[in-house]
């Protein structure tokens, strides 16, 4: 029988041994923790809350619901989730302890009504029961797991059946000439903006790196449908930069 070691994947535009991977990941995220929402907002010149505020208008939280927000470091999309719901139970999961140290730092600052539970995990192996949670999101964080369908696969067995999934990634614009102008910016402008800001060029080249190695829009659908979602679609935000897409367990 094959080890792990034996597989590999993509870490970036590099191919290293599988079991690396999340080191690698952790090692990333941990090194920007500190200035990751600063660097979100000039990267995106602030788009990114529009992306996220939009995946709060499809999903549309309702009092009382559980959320899972896998990959949630920070709190962005379980503080808009609480906001807009009011009382409900918010569970933030996420590979990295620095992200979630951040995340915990804003939760004081905003004073949240209430206090969401931190926990460092592996979106592969969730450390839950089946059927717990209403619903499930996951924002810019899936193309760094190591095995995507393995992350959908556990967020299909976390949620309770007419539980709905969540997540905004980025992905590719359908159009040649607006691609090329993305790719321009993004390998050229990014990596210098985390230099400066995050002095950490690598790990933003990284990042960059990662967005292109993700699956289209159609192929993530099909992602989706295979870990057994059910009216599985998809939205476009700003030409296909980013898409949301969302799934239901029937």
């Amino acid at each position: 029988m094959a080890d792990q070691h034996d597989f590999t994947t993509h870490f970036g535009f590099q191919t290293v041994p599988e079991a690396e991977k999340a080191d690698r990941v952790r090692d990333v995220f941990g090194s920007v923790a500190s200035r990751y929402d600063i660097m979100n907002d000039v990267m995106s010149a602030g788009v990114h809350r529009i992306w996220k505020n939009a995946m709060m208008d499809w999903l549309a939280p309702r009092a009382g619901q559980r959320l899972l927000d896998v990959a949630g470091g920070t709190g962005d999309i379980a503080f808009r989730f609480l906001k807009r719901a009011g009382q409900a139970e918010v569970t933030i999961l996420d590979l990295t302890a620095e992200m979630l140290e951040a995340g915990k730092k804003r939760a004081d600052a905003d004073r949240l009504s209430v206090q969401p539970e931190w926990v460092v995990g592996d979106a592969m192996v969730l450390p839950f029961p089946d059927n717990s949670f209403d619903v499930y999101t996951i924002s810019f964080g899936i193309r760094n797991v190591t095995r995507p369908q393995e992350a959908l696969n556990e967020a299909f067995r976390v949620l309770r059946h007419g539980g709905r999934l969540l997540v905004l990634e980025f992905s590719q614009i359908p159009n040649d000439m607006l691609q090329w102008a993305y790719d321009h910016y993004s390998f050229n402008v990014i990596p210098f903006m985390g230099k400066v800001i995050a002095n950490d060029r690598e790990s933003y080249q990284y990042l960059v790196e990662s967005i292109r190695k993700f699956p289209d829009q159609e192929r993530f659908l099909s992602m989706l449908r295979e870990a057994g979602f059910e009216n599985a679609k998809y939205r476009n935000l700003t030409q296909g930069v980013a898409c949301l897409h969302s799934g239901w367990k029937i």
